[in-house]
């Protein structure tokens, strides 16, 4: 019995792959941006290197950078294993009304109906029926061996019910933990492209000001960046990988940074200890 019912779940569809379907958003994405977003029409005198006409959302789009079809990727991917999901869990409820059906399977049992709770099985399809006429192939089986005690056709029953459950769980939950991963990724992917886009905007900014502007928007792009990477608003890399070392124990960013400066004994040190005292800063914002 329990190869039968391993056969029946290897023959049981498991849906769409998820690789396959990032592989083809990620085409789709990449198709939007360049043609779509990318139209030489959205922008000054016909050329994307030029800035978006006046109040053109598309072109404004193309000029957030490959960090856009990265997104729409993501987007798109959601999107289809969503519906994919939606259609795989209708199918899994069966034909016919589940409610309607646990019911009547109850009171066939109730009665001792074992053919009609198979007929209704046949007709149900989807993973409750199969689990239910798993079940009840073994429980028929057991049922006409006299040399079982009582015990041992239950735990049968009930092994071969888990077996059957264990069989049928692949085909309803593949791609959720794809979903959940990739919905998060997309906001992390959101919030680094608007901190990409500020920093550019910063430096940009630095080159072109005049004296105190080019302090402060050259100080604002350096935190940027660190945020970027999960520092405070107002802190080194170097002093992010000290505090990395002394708060998490985690020590290869601070051996790495400390080769690099190699002249300074434990550069990331006196990085933190610097910050502290506010000397990272212009001596007018100290």
């Amino acid at each position: 019995m329990k190869k039968t019912a391993t056969k029946q779940g290897t023959r049981r569809s498991l849906g769409i792959s998820a690789f396959p379907i990032i592989i083809l958003c990620f085409i789709l994405a990449m198709v939007i941006y360049h043609f779509v977003y990318g139209n030489p029409a959205n922008f000054i005198n016909n050329d994307p290197n030029n800035h978006p006409i006046q109040g053109n959302l598309l072109g404004t789009i193309y000029k957030g950078g490959i960090i856009v079809p990265v997104i729409q990727t993501l987007l798109f991917t959601v999107l289809t294993l969503s519906v994919e999901r939606l259609i795989a869990l209708k199918r899994a409820k069966g034909k016919k009304n589940l409610q309607q059906f646990v019911t009547k399977v109850k009171s066939d049992l109730e009665e001792g109906n074992i053919e009609a709770v198979r007929q209704a099985c046949d007709e149900q399809k989807g993973t409750v029926a199969n689990v239910i006429k798993s079940s009840l192939s073994t429980y028929s089986q057991v049922s006409a061996c006299d040399t079982l005690s009582k015990e041992e056709k239950q735990l049968a029953v009930r092994k071969d019910l888990e077996e059957a459950t264990m069989l049928e769980l692949p085909t309803m939950e593949q791609n959720l933990g794809v979903i959940a991963t990739i919905t998060t990724l997309g906001t992390l992917m959101g919030l680094l492209g608007t901190v990409i886009g500020m920093i550019k905007s910063f430096a940009a900014l630095s080159s072109a000001g005049g004296t105190d502007s080019i302090a402060l928007s050259t100080g604002i792009s350096e935190a940027l960046v660190n945020t970027a990477f999960g520092g405070w608003p107002d802190e080194t890399l170097s002093s992010r990988c000290w505090r990395l070392y002394a708060e998490d124990g985690i020590t290869w960013p601070r051996r790495i940074l400390n080769t690099l400066y190699f002249w300074q004994k434990d550069h990331c040190k006196s990085a933190y200890m610097n910050e502290q005292a506010g000397k990272q800063r212009p001596e007018s914002m100290r």
